[in-house]
């Protein structure tokens, strides 16, 4: 995800808390967790094609037809609506401020253009490489794998992002790898978007194939929202093609809000926990989503729950078109102090803000 997006459980004991070694290095568990079934026939691709791409089709599905004058045809035709059934079932019916209907819901506030919000808030085309190829950090490069995300969230860093002519996957990765085996200081690659996992595993195993014949990687993180917005996708075949990767894996996975989790999530984080994964969750503090102290201890609870631990709590990035969503700084760090007094160490995520040029993010 992009960040974007862009957003899990377990463990009640210290040794627990302590991630599975790659399955390379640890013999395979007796009976791993197995994925989630399919909602319908067809698998997470037929879910996908599934997902509802009007907002009258959302608002009826939600008992919400009255609140229809409040959505925007024009934010809806900049940004399209995109959102899996699976995750509308989790939404509150008849609840117009629903924390997960307000992160996909086209309202008129994104069309308002404010001073201090761009198109590129991240400085992503500055610390471009090569194409789909951005490095920003030592030792780290991220690869923009795809522009395709199985939702679309309104607060979302990349909205206005170049997929057309950024995407690493052009020329079946070329110049992405030549470009990460040219530098051996990068020992971490990144996969990001849009989605990666929106990719198909052949397609993700072409890539990963690639990037193994460069001797100087040593870890891998796959940063996405799939498991929780569309946990078929974690599938056998998927679970497969991650047990089998020649490095330590670590999946951020992306929730802002404890009512993304579900029992099929914690079937699917469970299955990439079996696969040999580290899981951490990072989210954005949003106004109207999660922007209490209850809301922000249940995402950290529940994901806990679900074998997933907290990692950053994002700052808004200033990309035009998501000002609403904006929490003032005095308020976060109010909400994160309180947080921090009330919750153990490890369920209190840093709370930061990515600044274009800074050699990595910036604690608030």
């Amino acid at each position: 995800m992009g960040k974007p997006a862009a957003t899990g459980g377990r463990l009640f004991s210290e040794a627990a808390m302590i991630p599975a070694a790659h399955a390379s290095r640890q013999p395979a568990p007796a009976d791993p967790p197995s994925p989630p079934a399919p909602l319908q026939p067809g698998g997470w691709q037929q879910a996908l094609r599934q997902a509802v791409r009007e907002p009258a089709e959302l608002l009826q599905l939600l008992g919400l037809e009255s609140v229809a004058l409040q959505v925007s045809s024009q934010a809806a035709a900049q940004f399209p609506l995109r959102v899996p059934r699976g995750f509308i079932a989790r939404m509150r019916h008849g609840d117009a401020h629903d924390p997960l209907l307000r992160q996909v819901l086209p309202l008129d506030a994104e069309l308002r253009v404010l001073p201090g919000f761009g198109l590129d808030a991240v400085g992503d085309a500055a610390a471009r490489s090569a194409t789909g190829v951005i490095q920003k950090y030592d030792g780290r490069a991220l690869l923009v794998a795809t522009g395709s995300c199985a939702i679309h969230c309104r607060y979302c860093f990349r909205r206005h992002f170049p997929y057309g002519e950024e995407t690493a996957a052009r020329d079946h990765w070329a110049q992405a790898i030549a470009r990460i085996g040219a530098d051996d200081t990068i020992d971490e690659v990144i996969l990001s978007g849009g989605d990666p996992l929106s990719l198909s595993t052949p397609k993700l195993a072409e890539l990963t194939d690639a990037l193994a014949t460069v001797p100087h990687l040593k870890r891998l993180r796959i940063h996405s929202r799939l498991p929780v917005v569309l946990p078929e996708r974690v599938d056998a075949a998927l679970l497969q093609w991650l047990s089998a990767l020649p490095w330590p894996v670590t999946v951020v996975v992306h929730a802002n809000h404890a009512n993304e989790l579900d029992a099929r999530v914690d079937a699917a984080l469970a299955a990439l926990r079996g696969a040999g994964a580290l899981l951490l969750n990072q989210a954005v503090l949003l106004r109207g989503v999660n922007d209490s102290v209850q809301a922000l201890a249940d995402l950290s609870t529940r994901g806990l729950a679900a074998g997933v631990l907290p990692y950053y709590l994002h700052q808004l990035d200033r990309v035009q078109g998501v000002a609403h969503f904006e929490v003032d700084d005095a308020t976060a760090l109010a909400l994160h102090a309180q947080l921090a007094a009330r919750l153990s160490g490890y369920l209190v995520p840093r709370l930061v803000r990515e600044i274009p040029g800074d050699t990595g993010k910036r604690a608030l």
